[in-house]
């Protein structure tokens, strides 16, 4: 297929080409350029692409334009999009209402965390878009709130995702539900067997698309990395959380007990801290984020999972407490940092057992990242420690450390009482047996 080199050259309706100015778009993305027109032609389509390249619109703006013409009816949604996390699907009903605002469609959004008989009202008033995570959709469909006999259109979207959190059944038990006339799109940043087989299974004759990995990092992202013991790392990041200007700040675990290790060592030590996993109620990160977004919370400790499709601007640095164990995570970490033109920091943390995790995340991103010794950096504290000891005594009066993100208001993250969280034990170390968060990698034997 010829490359398309403008959006005009698409064939996209007037509504929609009037949304896609008012981004202030001229140019399709490489995955838009050439999914758009297999899914114009009622084609069943694998898309090969990661996030940041465009690939939500890449089959949003051809759902709106097969969307239309016609009228949904009560309960009876004219396509499905079935998305991993909350927070994946909210973008994705973002990227509606931003490129269908011209058009007469209506969507709903059926997640955890939020008011299930608000969107059962939704259902019942006719939907011609349908953006839900498998679980809740499975919900409402068992309780007969959901008639799927009229979907003419299924996009499963981060279909490795999907895998890496056990919803392969919930998909497949969803589609078995659906009309067997119906296009299908597949969207995934990899391509592992059993996304192979799903694809196999549920579409005909696909077209497939890929663009390349987007493994490159941003310059505007200054990247070093500190070869440590796993005992050190908590000194170490407080070190640098006070030493280097940290505004706001991703902490990201490889774990989810990690994570809730770690963000209660941050708030004995006075920092200003949240934290974000999967295994935590919906209600409770929706709240947490807010606060992050808002800035009262300064430094979020979280998982990838749970940190997917999050969009939060100015975040000064990224720390990689973990090493991740897949090189994509590390770029799709970073990425948080140093966005619209502004300077980013990342650091990594990574011990003698994460070797060939460095060597496959540099192979990745074709470049050396800087390594600064432990050493200097405990030096350069101590130096600091030290000038601002002889500055207190000589003006008799005691410093209050400023850099620690503390709130003034005196705000506090907490977790409502009934919203226990599974499997947390916040106050052990991070040698328990619990599974790994990255991209889906075993977990190697020296984290067990």
């Amino acid at each position: 297929m010829t490359e398309t080199k403008t959006f005009a050259e698409l064939n996209l309706s007037e509504p929609t080409m009037k949304a896609i100015k008012e981004k202030g778009y001229t140019h399709p993305t490489p995955i838009q350029a050439q999914a758009i027109p297999h899914i114009l032609m009622s084609r069943d389509l694998v898309g090969i692409a990661q996030t940041g390249t465009g690939k939500t619109a890449g089959f949003t703006l051809p759902t709106i334009e097969i969307l239309s013409s016609g009228r949904a009816k009560s309960r009876m949604p004219r396509s499905l999009i079935l998305a991993p996390t909350r927070e994946l699907a909210s973008q994705v009903a973002e990227s509606f209402d931003e490129y269908g605002k011209y058009h007469s469609l209506t969507k709903a959004l059926l997640v955890g965390g939020s008011s299930m008989a608000e969107q059962i009202k939704k259902l019942d008033r006719g939907v011609d878009v349908l953006i839900a995570t498998p679980g809740r959709l499975i919900d409402l469909f068992e309780r007969g709130q959901i008639l799927m006999n009229d979907i003419k259109l299924l996009i499963i979207d981060e279909a490795d995702r999907m895998l890496d959190m056990g919803f392969i059944p919930d998909i497949e038990k969803i589609v078995e539900n659906l009309p067997f006339a119906r296009q299908t799109l597949l969207f995934s940043a990899t391509m592992p067997d059993e996304i192979e087989r799903l694809a196999s299974k549920f579409l005909m004759n696909p077209r497939r698309v890929a663009v390349a990995a987007a493994a490159t990092t941003s310059e505007n992202v200054e990247q070093k990395m500190v070869w440590v013991h796993h005992k050190e790392k908590d000194d170490l990041l407080c070190t640098l959380l006070e030493r280097s200007k940290v505004e706001t700040a991703f902490i990201f675990c490889n774990r989810k007990r990690e994570v809730d290790r770690l963000v209660q060592v941050l708030k004995k030590r006075k920092f200003n801290a949240g934290s974000m996993h999967g295994d935590m109620a919906q209600a409770f990160r929706n709240q947490t984020l807010d606060a992050f977004k808002k800035g009262e919370i300064k430094f979020l400790v979280c998982s990838d999972v749970a940190a997917r499709g999050i969009d939060v601007d100015n975040v000064s640095h990224v720390f990689n407490f973990d090493t991740p164990f897949h090189p994509d995570d590390y770029v799709h970490r970073i990425g948080r940092t140093g966005r619209a033109g502004n300077k980013g920091h990342a650091w990594t943390f990574a011990t003698k057992d994460d070797d060939k995790y460095v060597k496959a995340i540099e192979k990745n991103i074709d470049q050396k990242i800087e390594v600064e010794k432990l050493s200097d950096i405990e030096d350069k504290n101590s130096s600091k420690k030290s000038s601002s000891s002889g500055k207190s005594q000589k003006n008799n009066k005691k410093t209050t450390p400023d850099k620690r993100g503390s709130d003034t208001k005196g705000h506090v993250q907490k977790m409502p009482q009934n919203k226990a969280l599974k499997g947390t034990s916040q106050n052990k170390s991070n040698q328990g047996g619990d599974d790994a968060i990255g991209f889906g990698d075993t977990v190697p034997a020296f984290f067990k």
